[in-house]
């Protein structure tokens, strides 16, 4: 049965997420971090928070985030 989200190998298609290594936050893109200008991202990592309005959170607070988006909670 086709999908349509095989990949160019014929593999299943899965979005891959990393999480940099300086401040945790998730994404797809591994160039540069967005937020803090990282160039070192980990392929694993475990546990994340969203964070929406990061001025108005105690865990954005508690965990040192400034900016919106998603974010480990632990980065191997």
């Amino acid at each position: 049965m086709d999908s349509g989200r095989e990949g160019k190998a014929g593999e299943w298609w899965l979005m891959v997420e990393y999480a940099c290594k300086k401040c945790r936050y998730i994404t797809e893109e591994i160039t540069v971090c967005k937020v803090c200008g990282s160039r070192e991202f980990a392929k694993e990592w475990y546990g994340y928070v969203v964070v929406i309005d990061p001025e108005k959170s105690e865990i954005a607070k508690k965990l040192g985030i400034k900016y919106p988006g998603k974010y480990a909670l632990i980065v191997s």
